[in-house]
């Protein structure tokens, strides 16, 4: 007896032999309707037979045969919810090879510009929808509910870029349903670190603080996931002002950090490589004012990614401009943002890229903000798109 032949006799699609059944209610003290085998009795023997020769049947198995319409009615249903949870639509080969597909989406989204990544992320998602309409075993449905938060954002993260805020903000919301599903704890984490993005660079940044320690919270223990969690609480609470707090987060990312290691493989968009944690470290640091060790930082990051990538680098270096702004360097910080700004590649040249460039600017003290170096970066940053 064997898994295979259980399942065949759980659906109907064999019947157990009449001994085999006896011997298996002797063995449990119950009867063949209590093991859902009074219609393999009735297949088996026909009205009125006997059991197998040479086999005393107890006195409850001996009453299995006796009609009783709430019995039948009682096993009859147990059988419809056996075929439904024997119905899937998804095998573990296939869910294996959409989950090495969508491994390879979080690779590729790395380095590949989000307006072209939109329509790949689009296209798997739909397919992952298409099967968790249909019931599936619980394991199923929860790996597919994680493949959808993962989707969803990464959606939202090409959204932000784009600078499609509401459209972003939504995405994330169904990445965080999504990652809640799927009751994987540290997923539900991970998405709450990155929904903390879009108000870090859009406001309010109370949320990011707020999502980024709820995240800390949810991953608990040393992780890339805490790790990461930790280094966005730093770089939000620096922006707000709060010093202690910002020094106390990066503290524990750091711990994190060492514990962990990066989570993955350092060409994947769900990975917290080293060169990322210096990337949130540096952010940190920059609105801290503390630009020696800001700098020391950035060189250190700058050095570690490869030739194919995304806007990293771009943000790093545009840290670098406003650490010379506050240094009080304005003509050299403007300088620089506008040859880093000028040089991104047009697919990657989004408004979240603009966004960090008008940081520069902001950075200056009110009374150079005219100057001719500003105005000239200022010019750069009005281009149409065509014209930069």
């Amino acid at each position: 007896m064997d898994a295979i032949q259980l399942g065949a006799w759980e659906v109907g699609r064999h019947h157990p032999q009449l001994l085999t059944i006896t011997l298996l209610c002797e063995l449990y003290e119950c009867i063949p309707k209590e093991l859902g085998f009074a219609d393999s009795v009735a297949q088996v023997t026909g009205a009125g037979s006997k059991l197998a020769p040479g086999i005393r049947p107890s006195p409850s198995t001996a009453s299995a045969y006796a009609d009783d319409p709430f019995d039948e009615r009682v096993d009859a249903a147990r059988r419809t919810v056996d075929r439904t949870l024997a119905t899937s639509t998804v095998s573990a080969s296939q869910l294996d090879r959409l989950d090495e597909r969508i491994l390879w989406a979080r690779q590729q989204y790395v380095y590949t510009p989000p307006a072209p990544m939109l329509a790949s992320l689009l296209d798997y998602l739909s397919e992952v929808s298409d099967l968790a309409r249909d019931r599936q075993p619980a394991t199923v449905q929860s790996k597919l509910s994680e493949l959808t938060a993962v989707l969803s954002t990464l959606i939202a993260d090409a959204l932000m870029k784009l600078g499609k805020l509401a459209r972003s903000r939504g995405w994330y919301d169904t990445a965080l349903n999504a990652a809640d599903d799927s009751g994987n704890r540290e997923l539900r984490a991970r998405v709450r670190a990155q929904a903390a993005m879009l108000p870090f660079y859009y406001g309010p940044i109370e949320a990011a603080v707020s999502l980024s320690r709820s995240a800390r919270m949810i991953a608990r223990g040393p992780s890339a996931t805490g790790a990461f969690a930790s280094a966005a609480e730093a770089r939000a609470r620096a922006r707000l002002g709060d010093a202690e707090g910002a020094e106390e987060a990066i503290r524990y990312a750091t711990a994190m950090f060492e514990q962990s290691g990066p989570g993955g493989a350092d060409a994947d968009a769900f990975s917290f490589p080293e060169r990322r944690f210096l990337l949130y470290k540096s952010g940190t640091l920059t609105a801290l004012g503390r630009t020696n060790q800001a700098r020391q930082v950035q060189a250190q990051a700058l050095e570690m990614y490869p030739a194919k990538t995304g806007i990293d680098p771009t943000l790093l270096n545009l840290e670098a401009a406003i650490c010379l702004a506050l240094d009080r360097c304005p003509a050299e910080a403007c300088v620089l943002a506008g040859t880093i700004y000028l040089g991104v590649p047009p697919a990657h040249r989004t408004p979240i890229v603009e966004e960090r460039a008008r940081d520069v600017i902001s950075s200056l003290v009110p009374q150079v903000r005219a100057s001719r170096a500003a105005r000239e970066f200022a010019e750069i940053l009005a281009l149409q798109p065509g014209e930069k």
